[in-house]
């Protein structure tokens, strides 16, 4: 039974729709006229028959009463329902589809849902989206650290070689970390604020380092922003582009640190970052990983450090390269990165984020 005929029931009248034309047969076809003092919604006023059938509601059917609908309960949540959730095909809504004539909903894959990425896979499956880069990019790292390190004893001309190839791996791995690719123009943004660097430090020599670091660093982020004010995307691809830029151009630059630091120290800090990658690339527990990586470090620091003139204090050095290099692994870690991240981030990252502990912690011990 409806609303409307309870309703009539309880007044002691029917319900009956609206009809203009039952109301023009009352009335002969006249008007009705509208009674002294009568409220205003009492007249009835005539339609024709377009604005009759446009007006006019017809209920067919039968009604239910919804007070007597069984209760809706909710599915219970399993962790397998969960662990579907990106299984479920991907169907784009209409009109998504770029240069489509008829945009509709495409064909269910079976693959999963194409479109959502490891990391948040990772996080709708309740899984870390940490990835540690493993022992190839590790022994990348050690290369290049003993590349770094035995430079560092032949001459800064020697030294710039490998240094080089550090700030133009660390360049393209900050971008691809932040999944950005391509972007040519930002790494050899970045790049070139990076060989800007290395010429004026070879220009002014280690005794002006920080200001020819710094300088270098201010102008570049100047150009960066200079660059993207220029640029036709949207505010929030802007501002990531710029963030992006910005931190590749500083991690870059700032690896020009080991041209700037003592010879000694440089030999000593490569060291103990070789050293200390290696060990964390190790199948332990994460604490236990950490601790063997510092040891390994602080070994790497008094065994190179008797090779020069540091003697036992490149074990402080040691240590303190090392954690640096932990943090700038445990950067290159993070989000589920690829293959390429690894190779590129994973390798340079360490190295890059030491620099600044071997120019600081050198100069206090020379």
């Amino acid at each position: 039974m409806s609303d409307q005929q309870r309703y009539g029931q309880q007044y002691g009248e029917s319900y009956e729709g609206y009809d203009p034309y039952q109301q023009q047969q009352q009335y002969g076809g006249q008007q009705p006229q509208e009674q002294p003092g009568a409220w205003p919604g009492q007249q009835q006023p005539a339609y024709d028959d377009a604005q009759a059938q446009q007006y006019t509601q017809q209920w067919q059917g039968q009604t239910w009463e919804t007070q007597m609908q069984a209760p809706v309960t909710a599915a219970p949540v399993t962790p397998a329902a969960v662990a579907e959730v990106p299984e479920t095909p991907y169907l784009p809504p209409q009109g998504t589809v770029p240069g489509a004539a008829d945009a509709g909903y495409g064909p269910a894959t079976v693959a999963g849902n194409p479109r959502i990425t490891d990391a948040q896979r990772a996080r709708l499956e309740g899984r870390s989206p940490i990835i540690e880069p493993g022992m190839q990019p590790a022994a990348l790292t050690a290369v290049l650290g003993l590349l770094l390190s035995g430079a560092a004893a032949i001459g800064s001309y020697a030294l710039v070689v490998p240094l080089v190839i550090l700030q133009a791996v660390t360049a393209a791995g900050w971008f691809r970390l932040n999944g950005m690719w391509p972007a040519r123009q930002g790494i050899a943004l970045a790049f070139a604020g990076a060989v800007t660097a290395d010429v004026a430090l070879l220009a002014v020599g280690r005794e002006n380092a920080p200001a020819a670091i710094l300088g270098t660093l201010a102008v570049w982020v100047l150009l960066t922003l200079v660059l993207q004010l220029r640029s036709h995307a949207d505010a929030d691809t802007r501002m990531s582009g710029l963030m992006a830029t910005v931190a590749s151009a500083a991690l870059a630059i700032i690896a020009a640190g080991h041209l700037a630091a003592e010879p000694d120290a440089v030999t000593v800090g490569a060291a103990a970052v070789a050293a200390a990658v290696l060990a964390r690339a190790l199948p332990l527990p994460t604490a236990a990983s950490v601790v063997v990586a510092l040891l390994a470090a602080a070994g790497a620091g008094i065994a190179a450090g008797g090779m020069t003139e540091m003697g036992t204090g490149g074990a402080l050095l040691g240590v303190a390269a090392g954690v640096c290099a932990l943090v700038g692994h445990r950067v290159a870690c993070y989000d589920y990165p690829s293959r390429f991240v690894h190779f590129t981030a994973g390798v340079a990252l360490p190295l890059a984020a030491a620099a600044p502990a071997v120019y600081l912690v050198g100069r206090a011990l020379a």
